[in-house]
């Protein structure tokens, strides 16, 4: 097979082509998100972007991530879990049938209401195939941060937390905002330490969000530290929502700048964490390719 991987999200579009054993022979990454792409001009970018390498005979293309949103390429319907490669593999939007296809995202309902994710659900199939394993909890850290229930390599269920959006909501849109700088300083780890303490024994963020400001009315904690104070209420919050026990694992996938902070303040839970970074993508796109009928 000739194949090439592409996760083109909201704001950045990257590609990867692969060989026959799935390893990566060579990267791109463009500032062409969804967002920056005109209705009807996706074919367009796509082969400004990725059409030398489509050009190879017989190449085939599979694309994760919000191209298939209904502001992307083509809609790709979600795909319900519990779902495994298998089952995303037979649910692809085909955009030219048996050479570009999306992948759909996944669907699932709890407490009476629906989730969704584009995406993420590579990256899970990513980590599981790069780890060896067939079960365990994720967590992919960002503005709405996923966690993922995975059992005999399929996602059973999923929560989304709307995690970094609500933190960026604070940190300019409210009250708090007059309190913090301007600019975040470089991680303060007390100050984040004492944030996410302070979240985990909180009835919740809307009553803990307010020691932002009561703590630096009466200077106890230094202004270019407040930031730190924050992102730790807001990650603790998330945390205080999971139900997780003590000495068990949890795989985070992502940016390691954020998947440090989870390690950080999961410890607090007495939870470890394993890492995985970007290539959990590309493998992900790879263990669907192969589940491809041909």
């Amino acid at each position: 097979m000739a194949w090439i991987g592409v996760d083109w999200g909201t704001s950045s579009l990257r590609g990867a082509r692969f060989d026959e054993q799935g390893a990566v022979l060579e990267e791109r990454a463009f500032a062409r998100g969804i967002l920056t792409v005109p209705k009807g001009e996706f074919a367009a970018v796509f082969d400004e972007c990725f059409g030398d390498w489509m050009a190879a005979p017989g190449m085939r293309c599979l694309i994760s991530g919000m191209a298939g949103s209904q502001q992307g390429w083509l809609e790709a319907p979600y795909c319900a879990c519990p779902a495994g490669a298998d089952d995303v593999a037979a649910r692809l939007a085909w955009v030219e049938r048996g050479r570009i296809a999306i992948v759909p995202g996944l669907s699932c309902e709890h407490t009476g209401a629906l989730d969704v994710m584009r995406g993420e659900e590579t990256q899970v199939f990513g980590a599981l195939r790069l780890l060896g394993i067939e079960a365990g909890t994720f967590v992919m850290p960002g503005t709405h941060s996923k966690w993922v229930r995975v059992e005999r390599g399929r996602i059973e269920g999923f929560t989304t937390s709307m995690t970094g959006e609500f933190y960026a909501l604070l940190r300019r849109h409210s009250i708090l905002a007059r309190t913090l700088p301007t600019d975040d300083a470089e991680l303060h780890e007390a100050a984040f330490d004492a944030g996410v303490a302070h979240a985990l024994r909180s009835p919740g963020l809307l009553q803990s969000a307010f020691s932002v400001r009561t703590l630096s009315l009466f200077e106890r904690v230094a202004l270019n530290e407040r930031a730190s104070y924050l992102s730790g209420l807001v990650i603790g919050e998330e945390l205080r929502m999971q139900h997780l026990n003590g000495g068990e694992h949890v795989i985070a996938i992502g940016d390691p700048a954020l998947t440090q902070r989870y390690e950080r303040a999961l410890a607090q839970r007495d939870v470890r964490v394993r890492s995985v970074g970007s290539q959990a993508t590309w493998t992900g796109l790879f263990a669907i390719a192969v589940k491809i009928d041909p």
